[in-house]
């Protein structure tokens, strides 16, 4: 049984190429893995609030010592860590808005990325602690980025393999569907992405 966390972050739910490609590789999770459970977390409808004092606060008291309010605080941070580390493949649909990623997927990334708990210094340094997983991340984008000239301006490909490596999570596959706003790609830019998936 394979458990498949599939996270959308468009601002789109319509006519979204990151959601289509992001659905394409859990439809050939499906097939490779005919004994699996999905979970789906789309940011748009159930977005993360931005961290505020409470949250971050209580994160450094120990559970035996909060309030029931600041276990209110945890209690989306925590679940979603849960989910995470009970996930063995995860799924992240995400379009490049302004070179970077949607703010709604940084607020699910800044509530899971917890010292002590998806990650710890010692004295050779940091080591994620959610490991044994695998990671596709669906890339969707007007321009190329993969490439040529805009490719300095990729800070979603780059970020992401960052702060998923920093908790553990290294095995990851890049899918993307480039090209989707200039006229000799956009036609092709979707079905190419979709044929470039490889799982394993």
């Amino acid at each position: 049984m394979k458990n498949i966390l599939h996270i959308s972050s468009s601002s789109r739910t319509h006519n979204s190429s990151s959601r289509i490609l992001g659905n394409a590789i859990e439809e050939k999770l499906q097939n490779v893995y005919p004994e699996h459970k999905i979970t789906t977390l789309d940011l748009l409808k159930n977005p993360f609030p931005h961290l505020g004092e409470e949250q971050v606060e209580a994160w450094f008291i120990p559970a035996e010592s909060r309030t029931n309010e600041q276990n209110e605080a945890v209690k989306r941070s925590d679940d979603a860590i849960a989910q995470l580390q009970a996930s063995d493949i995860i799924v992240i649909s995400v379009p490049i808005y302004n070179f970077g990623i949607p703010s709604v997927l940084k607020a699910y990334i800044d509530h899971i990325a917890r010292g002590g708990i998806t990650f710890r210094y010692s004295e050779n340094g940091f080591e994620g602690l959610v490991k044994n997983k695998k990671a596709y991340i669906a890339v969707a984008s007007g321009s190329v980025f993969s490439e040529g000239d805009y490719q300095p301006y990729d800070f979603v490909v780059p970020y992401l393999k960052s702060v998923l490596g920093f908790i553990g999570i290294t095995d990851i596959s890049i899918v993307r569907a480039e090209g989707l706003s200039l006229p000799d790609l956009q036609d092709t830019a979707l079905e190419k992405g979709i044929q470039s998936i490889v799982i394993g």
